[in-house]
């Protein structure tokens, strides 16, 4: 049974999150807090597995609350709070700070919608019940990144492409890895799991720390050397050829492994062109479920170097756990280390 612990200062929101998870066989409310100070004493007396928190609150915000939490008594958090290009930058800073995923919310004048969230909300508690734990500590303890527009280049191939694949926890893992790259990569192209408000403030987000020039995918965009391209929500992100230079193709259809965008969708570009595969390297992060990993193999099967981060560095070991389960991955790396064996691959000889 997961015992969930709800911290919203809505009367309403606290009543609907609390009739979706009565329904559940494996989950029980154990209890309610209108702001962080009630759910602060809570904490200590019901001791839940997961909390729900919002992030606008009176007496003290969510953030504020989160990074003390995560300080003093780490556990896993699932945001739920309104999805706006306003609030997309406080969420990512949540991440930041240690919450496992976040789930929007309706407008304040219309959290009766909240109910239509159910299934991802469920999905979302579920996910964080069984969250590295120990992983979101070290995240929270860390040193913030500082940008690295100073770091020495380290002459490398430009003809290849590092592909990165991605889920839950995944923004923190790709910023890690990207923040310890030199300025002169070749391509980066990468494709996280995220909504489209929050895919460009993600991206800028990157942009403000590291080197490289980092964007949102678009369509028809050519694929340039000490540039990264960050597939937009919402849409599917893959690579083709033509005439002997790589673009950026941005699309629209189905889901993917119930993902759009889908790991599997670039990941698949790559193989699909084995001239590049072979001297490109795939990297699969933190994330929850399969997506891609089968795609990896066939990366890997057209000549690509494929490193996979390993369980203890993950904050969900699923996505990783199944490229190594069915053999896709070269090297399974804790995260730190993953970016000075990419350096190492791609040094001219």
């Amino acid at each position: 049974m997961i015992k969930v612990l709800i911290v919203d200062d809505s009367v309403l929101i606290r009543k609907v999150l609390t009739e979706i998870f009565s329904h559940q066989s494996d989950i029980e409310v154990v209890g309610s807090a209108a702001d962080p100070y009630i759910a602060r004493e809570k904490i200590k007396t019901l001791k839940p597995d997961v909390i729900t928190l919002d992030i606008e609150m009176p007496k003290m915000d969510g953030i504020t609350f989160l990074r003390n939490l995560m300080r003093l008594r780490p556990m896993p958090v699932v945001m739920i709070s309104t999805l706006t290009q306003k609030g997309a930058p406080a969420t990512l800073e949540a991440l930041e700070i240690g919450a496992v995923e976040y789930v929007g919310k309706p407008s304040a004048d219309k959290p009766e919608l909240l109910a239509e969230y159910a299934d991802e909300i469920l999905e979302k508690v579920r996910l964080a019940s069984v969250a590295n734990v120990s992983r979101l500590e070290v995240q929270a303890n860390r040193k913030p990144f500082t940008p690295q527009k100073a770091t020495a280049k380290a002459g490398l191939n430009k003809d290849a492409f590092i592909v990165v694949g991605a889920s839950t926890g995944g923004t923190e893992a790709i910023r890690e890895f990207l923040c310890m790259l030199p300025p002169d990569t070749p391509p980066i192209v990468i494709t996280q799991h995220i909504p489209p408000v929050f895919s460009t403030s993600f991206a800028k987000r990157i942009d403000s720390l590291v080197p490289q020039s980092v964007s949102e995918a678009q369509d028809g965009d050519k694929i340039m050397p000490g540039h990264i391209y960050i597939a937009p929500g919402d849409r599917h992100f893959s690579v083709v050829q033509k005439g002997g230079h790589f673009y950026c193709r941005v699309s629209d259809g189905d889901r993917v492994n119930l993902h759009k965008p889908s790991v599997e969708v670039l990941f698949d570009s790559i193989a699909a062109i084995p001239s590049l595969a072979k001297r490109s390297i795939g990297v699969m992060l933190t994330g929850m479920g399969a997506d891609g990993a089968k795609a990896m193999l066939r990366m890997k099967q057209a000549g690509c170097f494929n490193i996979v981060q390993d369980k203890d560095s993950s904050v969900v070991w699923g996505m990783p756990g199944a490229a190594v389960e069915i053999g896709a991955a070269d090297q399974v790396l804790p995260l730190q280390l993953i970016a000075a064996n990419v350096v190492k691959r791609l040094k001219k000889s």
